[in-house]
């Protein structure tokens, strides 16, 4: 694959990703209203609170969905290695909305656990149950999806969606025990929303460490590395590797690697074993791999 041909395949991996996370945005509008509705006509907090999530997952998702937006265009003079960056930074600012919110939700379950309140309807428990399918759906859909294109903020909407299907799931439980529980066991759903919290910002924790970990160019995996290592070396008249650096830019790699060969070489042929290399590389990563730098070292 040649480095355009690459360039478009990203381009085109990043507007499917944009995509989904639209549709996700969507699942999220319907599921904000039907909860708040139920919330108020079901006196129960803890699916008011849930609804207040989902409002907030519009806004992170149109965060993630314009980082897609900006990491699918091409390389320019300001930014000539590419736009990816955007994407983890996206999931970033997604993870900072996350705590933020698990902290909102919890204030707001510990007033109603000290505010005495009726207790919730029956039918509430029947629209939990439909938001925790169609959660739990969502999510496996977009973590497939997340790696199959190598996305970190596709996999932290995935996670997101996870965490709401688990806060759902909380919240069932709690209207539940209230219900089964009776008259001084009102507040049990609260208590499940504040519990909901902490699923909340933990999953908020595990989003915003991986985020920064693309920020901050953490190595890639050791296996990928192997790959890369044993498809240079197979491109004839390398000889030896010396160093191998990789880093993520958005939903492909950058690849640096130092590369042994004949030091009787002219230049000429030297130079056109480093295509080869560079060549190889981006054609069999599966489009992991947008662009590589070949340094040549005499063996």
């Amino acid at each position: 694959m040649k480095p355009n041909e690459a360039q478009t395949a990203l381009t085109q991996r990043a507007n499917d990703s944009a995509k989904l996370v639209l549709r996700g945005i969507a699942l999220n509008a319907i599921l904000a209203v039907v909860k708040f509705a139920a919330g108020i006509f079901g006196h129960t907090y803890a699916l008011i609170a849930d609804a207040a999530e989902s409002m907030l997952d519009i806004l992170t998702s149109l965060l993630v969905w314009a980082g897609f937006r900006v990491a699918a265009r091409p390389p320019d003079a300001d930014h000539p290695y590419g736009h990816g960056k955007a994407e983890p930074l996206a999931g970033l600012m997604v993870a900072l909305f996350i705590f933020a919110m698990a902290g909102w939700v919890a204030l707001h379950a510990v007033h109603e656990i000290i505010t005495p309140h009726q207790g919730p309807a029956w039918w509430t428990l029947v629209v939990l149950a439909g938001v925790i399918v169609a959660k739990t759906w969502f999510s496996r859909r977009m973590s497939l999806a997340g790696e199959a294109v190598g996305s970190t903020a596709l996999d932290i909407e995935a996670m997101h969606h996870w965490s709401d299907a688990m806060t759902s799931g909380a919240a069932f439980v709690g209207i539940s025990i209230a219900l089964g529980g009776g008259k001084g066991w009102e507040a049990a759903d609260d208590w499940a929303a504040l519990f909901a919290c902490v699923i909340i910002a933990f999953n908020g924790f595990r989003m915003f460490t991986k985020a920064l970990g693309d920020v901050m160019d953490a190595a890639a995996p050791q296996n990928f590395e192997n790959e890369v290592r044993a498809v240079a070396l197979a491109v004839p008249g390398v000889r030896a590797l010396d160093k191998v650096r990789m880093r993520k830019s958005g939903l492909s790699h950058l690849v640096d690697i130092q590369v042994r060969v004949d030091g009787n070489l002219t230049v000429r042929a030297g130079h056109e074993i480093a295509h080869a290399v560079k060549d190889a590389l981006i054609a069999s990563a599966d489009h992991r791999i947008s662009d590589v730098t070949v340094h040549i070292e005499p063996a």
